[in-house]
């Protein structure tokens, strides 16, 4: 029953959710419209001079050149020859619906953990792998089940080492903070607890979700493996170039966190610098390194054009006085929920990990949701003198969650396994809902 109610709720989405990119220009009038109202002094002039400021400012273009090369670096490296023969192998291995399921939401999950784009396209390639085995043997699968597992990656991304909100946090915090490690973030014990519980429950989820009704003969083809190599010039000296680069790259990076700190050093540009040297040495010629990257952009259009409105929505809030007046609303909500006994502590991490689960609805990307969201969390946090790294993880998870729910995301895993969003959203709605739980015990856990 909840799966057709799910199916139900993703073909009126698909019906009648605008575009993201036209979405976004929504939100930028709401914005503007709100900024309006409740600072009727202040000019148009003025509104429009505070959304400037933020889209050309030299931080807003740094992020969203940063958190592009973060999905396509991480997506690159997802079609490196040796991680898509692993891939092959480990597709071999299942002989039920039920192990197909555990085993990729397993692997997306890993791979996702250490970059979102890796895990993305690994997932997707893992189930069109198995789909395509299953089909060459002959035996029943239930395919958009598998599809659906290979997106659970993007269940514990954001507090993983591509999270875009503890890593821009360890870089410099919000509000003029000193940067926030991500020992309190990514590695803090709450979070790493978060992680295993989520890589233990969601593969069991699935097994449970598997019936013999669902399961058919599917026909599945095997991917194209990669392109015969042509027009390589002298490859012996373009492999010598890229180990020299690796190297080099390799002691800029020994040297920046011995210098720092392995948990301090680790931010978007180490992380993004060490994605492009392990892809560099895994493809083993930078030509083919440049071509597979090349065919990986097109993923970060979105960003590119989306991420400057994104920091505008945040320059129309401030230069309107919002951003103080929501902080406010949040640390009241969450007081007011205190008054009926529960800890202030888990009634602010509840009310930012909710908020930012709709919000990820509307902004359907970490980085953006922390550009539109994470002063306002952070003004909120420090005004009930609550911990922040806490706070940054509660609007991580709560990005995370409604992923389940935002098929934004899920494109490049529908084009590699040749399915639609309504075929999985019906299994990972119910994913979403019933993992709830999971992250309110570790609120009141930890």
């Amino acid at each position: 029953m909840l799966a057709r109610i799910a199916s139900r709720l993703a073909e009126l989405a698909q019906r009648f959710v605008p575009d993201p990119f036209v979405i976004a220009l929504g939100l930028t009038a709401l914005a503007f419209g709100m900024g309006w109202v409740a600072m009727p002094e202040r000019s148009v002039a003025a509104l429009a001079e505070g959304w400037y400021a933020r889209v050309s400012a030299q931080g807003t273009l740094a992020f969203t050149f940063q958190m592009s090369l973060i999905l396509v670096a991480g997506a690159t490296l997802a079609s490196a020859p040796a991680v898509r023969a692993g891939l092959s192998r480990l597709a071999s291995v299942p002989r039920t619906t039920r192990a197909a399921v555990a085993l990729t939401a397993l692997v997306a999950m890993l791979a996702a953990y250490i970059n979102w784009g890796f895990g993305l396209i690994v997932g997707a390639v893992l189930a069109r792998e198995i789909g395509a085995r299953f089909t060459a043997s002959g035996r029943k699968l239930d395919y958009p089940l598998v599809a659906a597992a290979g997106y659970t990656g993007l269940m514990v991304w954001h507090g993983g080492f591509s999270g875009s909100a503890p890593l821009k946090v360890a870089e410099a915090g919000p509000m003029g903070l000193p940067p926030i490690p991500i020992s309190d973030t990514i590695l803090s014990t709450m979070n790493i607890a978060l992680a295993v519980g989520m890589l233990l429950f969601i593969p069991w989820l699935l097994t449970r979700m598997t019936s013999n009704e669902a399961e058919r003969e599917v026909s599945v083809a095997a991917l194209d493996p990669p392109p015969a190599e042509a027009g390589e010039c002298r490859p012996l000296m373009g492999t010598a170039l890229g180990l020299f680069v690796i190297v080099l790259g390799a002691i800029a990076l020994a040297q920046l966190l011995r210098a720092r700190g392995l948990l301090n050093g680790l931010g978007l540009n180490t992380v993004n610098l060490a994605l492009v040297l392990l892809g560099l040495l895994l493809f083993g010629s930078p030509q083919r390194y440049a071509r597979a990257f090349g065919e990986s952009a097109g993923q970060a259009g979105g960003i590119l054009l989306q991420f400057p409105f994104y920091f505008g929505i945040l320059g129309l809030l401030e230069s309107s006085g919002l951003v103080e007046r929501l902080a406010g609303s949040s640390a009241d909500m969450a007081t007011a929920l205190s008054t009926i006994g529960l800890p202030v502590q888990w009634c602010f991490d509840m009310v930012t990990f909710l908020s930012a689960g709709l919000v990820n609805l509307l902004v359907p990307s970490g980085g953006g949701q922390w550009a539109v969201q994470g002063e306002i969390v952070a003004q909120a946090c420090q005004g009930l003198d609550l911990p922040l790294p806490r706070a940054v993880l509660a609007l991580s998870w709560g990005d995370e969650w409604t992923n389940m729910l935002q098929p934004f995301w899920a494109l490049p895993l529908l084009g590699i396994t040749g399915l639609k969003a309504r075929d999985i959203l019906g299994y990972t709605l119910t994913i979403m809902l019933l993992a709830l739980p999971l992250y309110a015990a570790a609120f009141a856990l930890f």
